[in-house]
Order: structure tokens, then C-alpha cells, then sequence
């Protein structure tokens, strides 16, 4: 497809019984999508407005998982043209691998004990 002519995402249900909450439902499904291929670089997400009518939800919560898909780099935002995945978000998934194995050898060498270790990044991750 031509840039001016990308395809447009289609988001799945978010679950109304997780624990999750509905902005980090939507945001690990559409990093997870994006990185594996699922949603291709240049796919056009849907409004935030739209997309919070279509799941039910506070067009707030889409707008924050939309913010912090931006910020991690799995998105763009292209002003009126609209939210895109990014070019290198498939890409992301061999970095995160990357960024998991070093941590893991750095705390090896510290010495932490995995559970410690998964800890640390629980308590970061809440941050």
C-alpha cells in the first residue's frame, strides 16, 4: 500500500474481567501486535474517539495507551493524518530481547536471585 493509502488496524476486544487495566489491556495488545507483524509498520490506528466508542471505553483510556505506545516508539502521530505504527516497531520485540538478556546477565552478576531480579522489574514496571 501506498503511504497515503495505509491499511487501517483492527483492535480486538479488551476483557472486561482482568485484572489489567482497560489502557494497558489496549496498549500491551497493540506493542505485542505491532512487534510481531500482526500490525504492520504504516497500519493506521483508529481515532482515539472512534476506538473508545467501538470498545466502550473513556476516550481518555485510549488516549493514554496511545500516549504511551508514542513514547515506547510503537506508534506515531502524524497530527490530522492520524496514528500509525511506527516503522521500527517490529523491530522492537529483538531489542526488548536484547534489553532482557543483558539485564538478566547484569544481575547474575550482582548476584540477585531471579525472584529478586523479576521483582525489580515488577517494582519498575508500576513506577
Amino acid at each position: 500500500m501506498s503511504p497515503s493509502q495505509p491499511t487501517n488496524a483492527v483492535v480486538h476486544p479488551l476483557d472486561p474481567d482482568s485484572p489489567d487495566a482497560p489502557y494497558e489491556q489496549l496498549r500491551a495488545q497493540l506493542a505485542t501486535r505491532a512487534a510481531s507483524g500482526d500490525l504492520p509498520a504504516g497500519t493506521r490506528l483508529p481515532t482515539v474517539r472512534a476506538l473508545a466508542t467501538e470498545l466502550g471505553i473513556a476516550a481518555n483510556t485510549v488516549a493514554r495507551a496511545y500516549r504511551e505506545l508514542e513514547t515506547d516508539g510503537v506508534v506515531v502521530t502524524e497530527g490530522r493524518r492520524g496514528t500509525f505504527v511506527a516503522s521500527g516497531a517490529a523491530a522492537g520485540s529483538g531489542a526488548a530481547h536484547r534489553a532482557a538478556a543483558d539485564y538478566v546477565a547484569q544481575a547474575r552478576r550482582l548476584g540477585l536471585t531471579r525472584a529478586e531480579a523479576v521483582r525489580l522489574v515488577e517494582d519498575g514496571w508500576g513506577a
